[in-house]
């Protein structure tokens, strides 16, 4: 064999191997994000117990009758759990499907407080302190934690029960110690990570919304 048909074979054969080793791992990440597409699905399935759907039926009876008394919904959590109490207090003043009056709802999460207190007195009493300040009796007062053990939201319970607000908690894993604090929680259980458990808290969320906006007589 001649050097020129030589370098040609190997040309080919590396064609070959490099296409073979791309159709691998394109193959390897095409199941991956399978694996992950179906651990989706299980999380969103979570809303199809029993627990789940008395829950979002009785949450949603609970904030539109604290909407119609002129109350208003209080709403916190951590880290990822802060980004879906936010989202879900900007669909209730701003829209949700369609146009509508803007409802009263709060996320407990201004940065010149939240930055003010850390420093002064600590972490652990950033939602308190807004709570003692900002509610009122008959006010509605919505957790998400997916361990239930964050000291803030626990001293955010603690403080809006001495006030008379109504408490919500949607929680992860096994409950941690907000489990059984509130007048209502959801557990998503049988999940081993936070991505999960907000997945399905925040699919429950725009449910609640939906059932809300229809309670109300606003979905029209």
């Amino acid at each position: 064999m001649d050097r020129e048909a030589g370098c040609v074979n190997f040309s080919r054969f590396y064609e070959i191997s490099r296409l073979n080793f791309e159709h691998m791992q394109s193959t390897e990440s095409r199941e991956k994000i399978l694996f992950s597409v179906k651990e989706c699905q299980e999380a969103i399935a979570a809303l199809e117990s029993q627990d789940a759907l008395r829950f979002i039926e009785k949450v949603s009876d609970l904030i539109s009758a604290c909407f119609e008394k002129g109350n208003k919904l209080l709403v916190a959590g951590n880290g990822g759990s802060f980004c879906d109490a936010m989202h879900f207090t900007e669909e209730l003043t701003g829209f949700f499907r369609k146009k509508r009056k803007p409802l009263p709802a709060l996320c407990l999460g201004d940065v010149g407080h939240l930055s003010c207190v850390s420093n002064d007195a600590g972490f652990e009493f950033v939602f308190s302190r807004l709570v003692e300040s900002l509610g009122l009796t008959g006010d509605c007062l919505c957790v998400l934690s997916t361990s239930g053990n964050s000291d803030n939201l626990i001293r955010a319970v603690e403080s809006a029960k001495e006030k008379g607000i109504v408490t919500i908690a949607f929680l992860g894993k096994t409950g941690g110690q907000l489990k059984g604090l509130c007048d209502v929680e959801w557990v998503v259980e049988g999940f081993a990570t936070s991505d999960r458990i907000q997945e399905a808290h925040m699919a429950s969320i725009h449910i609640l919304i939906e059932m809300i906006e229809y309670n109300l007589n606003l979905s029209c």
